[in-house]
């Protein structure tokens, strides 16, 4: 059975012909609680041209929508930013369906695709500066180096002043809505930040980089048209700071009290802790791993100057959740924390120095050896969790007024 879905228009000349995956809960490892889309455009000139493709189980979404404004095989060319599979996956399909004169793909975009997809696929490579004449408009091309995949680019098209900018800037949020002011704002801005500090914090210093040279290409923008999530027309230069902003990492005042427990006692030192960090004018949040997850933690991480992490012993060993979080943290490389351990413990207590491994890994200042309480914490035990969390909370007022990064 055919779908019958509808394109969206975005601009006089250019469709989103996307899909909106509302099942997916997990991409890699982040918690997609709203979904996803994976986007793809249609670009109406002399030379009709696609943008991306999808996921391979939404290649008949892809098509429904392409058919709601033309027939596919009409289009003469598809463009490839990003190789990986929630865009390529049906390329090949799509390829075989259209018969395109021309694909285009970056020259690592032609090295992944035909490993993805073998060396018969027929491949054009654009450049940094390459453009194409599609007719009235002209497509040029940017190469995004780890943004945030090695063949990553940008395509820009000069007359709808419209940067399609694969991964970069986007978010995971299945709608029918598809642009950024259509939703509630602290919505967009939560899943954009959370996005960034899942995908792409580790890549921090390219990011800052290719923001810096942006300029030099004269592009005016009045769309940016991601991968992922809504497009932004009111203001896309928001999410440019943004990403500027989240790039340097710039340390606030504001801490995130990381733990797991097993009869809690961890969770009671978590409490004093936080309780000493805002008794020195420091915003806190504890955030226990039995009802979060890696992904939120990595997004808090992304907003907060001090990461203070807590377990109970077990097997001599971290509590798995903690482990999970903290492998996934080193992964991401966040910038410019501090921070200490914590935890109870029956009769070894090696947590704490697991915590503080893996925190010395993530590159975190350490502004203590951790606390520890055997058992149950009594109240001496309390209060040093306290005076730890208060001299955490001054060590990072004096880094926020320093400028030390």
């Amino acid at each position: 059975m055919k779908e019958l879905l509808n394109a969206v228009k975005l601009t006089e000349k250019v469709y989103w012909v996307g899909a909106a995956d509302w099942e997916i809960k997990s991409f890699h490892g982040y918690a997609t609680e709203r979904g996803t889309t994976y986007n793809a455009y249609l670009i109406m000139d002399k030379k009709i041209t696609l943008i991306d493709t999808v996921k391979t189980a939404f290649r008949d979404e892809l098509l429904a929508r392409i058919s709601s404004v033309i027939d596919p095989a009409q289009i003469d060319y598809i463009v490839s930013n990003h190789s990986e599979m929630d865009h390529s996956g049906c390329l090949p399909e799509m390829i075989n369906i259209i018969k395109p004169e021309k694909v285009f793909a970056s020259p690592m975009g032609e090295k992944n695709l035909k490993a993805h997809f073998g060396n018969d696929l027929p491949i054009d490579i654009v450049k940094t500066g390459d453009s194409i004449c599609l007719g009235d408009n002209t497509l040029s091309f940017v190469e995004t180096k780890m943004l945030h995949w090695p063949d990553s680019m940008f395509s820009y098209l000069s007359g709808e002043k419209m940067l399609f900018s694969q991964d970069g800037f986007g978010m995971h949020l299945a709608g029918l809505k598809r642009f950024a002011d259509e939703y509630p704002a602290d919505v967009i801005e939560w899943e954009a930040a959370k996005y960034y500090a899942n995908i792409l914090m580790l890549y921090a210093s390219q990011i800052l980089s290719l923001l810096e040279a942006l300029p030099k290409f004269n592009f005016e923008i009045t769309t940016i048209a991601p991968d992922h999530g809504p497009c932004w027309r009111k203001d896309p230069a928001w999410i440019i700071e943004q990403y500027r902003k989240w790039s340097v990492q710039k340390p606030e005042k504001s801490a995130i009290v990381v733990y797991d427990t097993m009869w809690k006692s961890t969770a009671t030192m978590a409490k004093s802790i936080a309780d000493g960090i805002i008794s020195s004018g420091v915003a806190a949040e504890v955030i226990p791993l039995q009802s979060r997850d890696r992904s939120y933690v990595a997004a808090m991480a992304l907003k907060s100057g001090a990461l203070v992490v807590g377990s109970s012993t077990l097997n001599n060993q971290v509590l798995p959740p903690i482990a999970d979080a903290m492998i996934y943290l080193k992964g991401l490389s966040p910038l410019n924390k501090i921070g200490f351990a914590f935890g109870s413990y029956g009769w070894s207590g090696e947590a704490i120095q697991h915590i503080n491994d893996y925190l010395k890994a993530t590159n975190v200042e350490l502004t203590c050896e951790g606390v520890k309480a055997k058992y149950v914490p009594d109240q001496a035990a309390l209060q040093e969790c306290f005076n730890a969390g208060a001299a955490l909370g001054k060590r990072l007022i004096e880094k926020i007024g320093s400028g030390d990064q």
